[in-house]
């Protein structure tokens, strides 16, 4: 009975996302390049200048 309630329970309501909808990634699609690729790598980079910047400015 337990395990019958835990699994009604579980279940994702119709209409949310679901994690077997997503599509992999199209590298041929600018956006999804930018987005995936190029902007995480800047966000690295600023990070690196800004901490140093910290340690000098100390």
């Amino acid at each position: 009975m337990i395990n019958t309630a835990y699994k009604l329970l579980a279940q994702l309501p119709l209409g949310t996302p679901n994690p077997d909808d997503n599509t992999p990634i199209d590298f041929t699609d600018p956006f999804d390049v930018i987005v995936f690729v190029i902007l995480p790598i800047l966000m690295v980079i600023f990070y690196v200048i800004w901490k140093k910047k910290q340690k000098n400015n100390k």
